[in-house]
């Protein structure tokens, strides 16, 4: 009896999902990020023009990669399940549909050297794998309902639901071992950190006031903005630091040396470009590092013709830093720990650059393993081509926590409060609110982290019945003020004073 429509679909979609299950176990042998999902996702993302990237961070924010993930995953068994019920009829469209599946993640692979030089075999196994299933799971379904002497379609269900279930085991059987196999090593096993040669006093206890942002930012709680959609998984032993290009000689620093070095610690709060007006995407933490003007030091001036920090992270990523930006005295590091512990896989363990001043992209290269100095007229980083600015200072940014956008509140006494940024001289002068039309009024502001690290701020309101609009800027110390000219995020950070409507009853 031939298995009907149906039955084929879930073989493709089954054979898919075991052959998407080895190409994953093979990518974790070779290389993390060449999985195929992984490798047809990344080039979505690297496809992206930033409108597309900034309205998906918008919508969905730090889900988004999940997301993308789980629609690549989507439109693949869509496809097999095509590949599936074509197979009923003309066997070979069917097998050939799911190996050319698997193609396009080799090809994707050989055109890009981020996925590493062995980064088209995950593609090519799932490819071989799926193909080699569909092209046998429906003979064998047919075979073993004929030996039982099946007449009905009922028992070939059971029999392809036994097989399916059996083979789909297998695939979770596989991911889990590749699962496990990404976790022996990390930050888990770091080394202990060292004593910072230059401590700096216990941060302050910041405001109390329910909803405003907490002054430290918890590590759990920390946003990660960037184009991997897999963590790397980097065993320290293994790692070095390289600083090469215009240099006097090239240098190696292994992760046992860096720790070895004395070390700094600064309270820092870090921004990303693509954070939108009254944003989440911005965190302050306490990062411990080995100052960069003097690993740069050990390599020399080269020729002095250098205007950049070329960097390069484990993956393949590159990102361009002025080099001027990096040297000009304003605790530059490359980041071991953050918060008193050793760097989180997901921002950059075992070690990563931070500029305080930039924004992410240009000046907190994450799993950093090569500092190139170069120009920007010889080398362009990844963002470069897609339109972003090679030079992007972080705007004076404020926020309001509370109220929230279009909260109904009762009349009377209200806090409004928030947090507030600004990374040129001496930080954040002042905050002010502003309630509909009135004139601007000073907040309060919580106690200071330093130039580089955000302040709380509040003011309390005698809030009358009624539709109102609160909106907020900061003023730097050295007077500049907050521009109230909206801008997006592309190409050099968002603009703008945040707002709240809020109804009063």
């Amino acid at each position: 009896m031939t298995p009907g429509r149906r039955t084929f679909a879930l073989c493709g979609v089954v054979a898919a999902l075991v052959g998407l299950a080895v190409g994953h176990f093979a990518a974790t042998l070779i290389a993390p990020a060449s999985s195929p999902v992984l490798v047809v996702s990344s080039t979505l993302i690297d496809l992206a023009p930033a409108p597309a990237k900034n309205a998906a961070i918008a919508w969905f924010g730090t889900a988004d990669k999940p997301l993308l993930i789980g629609l690549v995953t989507l439109g693949t068994l869509g496809l097999a399940a095509l590949a599936g019920v074509a197979s009923r009829r003309r066997p070979a469209i069917g097998v050939g549909i799911l190996f050319g599946l698997g193609l396009i993640a080799v090809v994707l692979t050989a055109t890009s050297p981020k996925f590493g030089s062995y980064g088209f075999i995950p593609g090519l196994v799932a490819g071989t794998v799926s193909a080699a299933l569909l092209a046998g799971l429906p003979q064998w379904i047919g075979r073993a309902a004929a030996d039982d002497d099946a007449t009905d379609q009922r028992a070939l269900q059971r029999r392809t639901l036994l097989g399916s279930l059996g083979l789909l085991g297998l695939a979770a059987a596989i991911f889990g071992g590749a699962r496990a196999m990404r976790q022996t090593s990390g930050p888990a096993s770091a080394m202990p950190l060292p004593n910072p040669a230059t401590p700096v006093p216990p941060l302050p206890r910041g405001l109390a006031a329910e909803g405003i942002t907490p002054f430290r930012t918890p590590v759990r709680d920390f946003y990660r903005v960037d184009t991997r959609l897999n963590v790397p998984n980097v065993d320290a032993a293994d790692w070095r630091l390289t600083i090469d290009g215009d240099v006097d000689r090239t240098v190696h620093f292994t992760y046992r040396q860096l720790l070895a070095m004395p070390m700094i610690e600064r309270d820092i709060t870090l921004a990303c470009v693509s954070n939108p007006v009254g944003g989440p995407y911005a965190g302050g933490a306490r990062w411990l590092g080995v100052p960069l003007v003097g690993l740069l030091g050990r390599a020399g001036t080269g020729s002095g013709k250098a205007d950049q920090i070329l960097s390069t992270d484990v993956g393949g990523m590159t990102i361009s830093t002025p080099l001027d930006a990096a040297t000009d005295g304003r605790d530059a590091m490359i980041a071991v720990g953050m918060n008193g512990q050793p760097l989180p896989a997901e921002h950059g363990y075992p070690a990563r650059l931070l500029v305080p001043g930039l924004y992410g992209f240009i000046g907190a290269t994450k799993w950093i393993t090569r500092m190139t100095l170069t120009t920007y007229a010889e080398q362009e980083a990844y963002w470069t081509p897609r339109g972003w600015a090679t030079h992007a200072p972080i705007k004076l940014a404020s926020r309001i926590d509370v109220p929230r956008d279009g909260e109904e509140l009762d009349a009377g006494d209200v806090v409004v409060g928030g947090i507030a940024w600004a990374h040129d001289d001496g930080g954040v002068g002042r905050v002010q609110v502003r309630i509909d039309e009135r004139p601007w009024q000073d907040a309060k502001l919580g106690p200071s982290g330093g130039p580089a690290y955000w302040r709380q701020w509040f003011v309390r309101w005698d809030a009358p019945k009624g539709e109102h609009r609160l909106r907020v800027r900061v003023i730097g110390a050295n007077g500049d003020v907050q521009t109230s000219k909206p801008a997006e995020p592309a190409p050099d950070g968002a603009s703008g004073h945040h707002q709240v409507t809020v109804s009063v009853v």
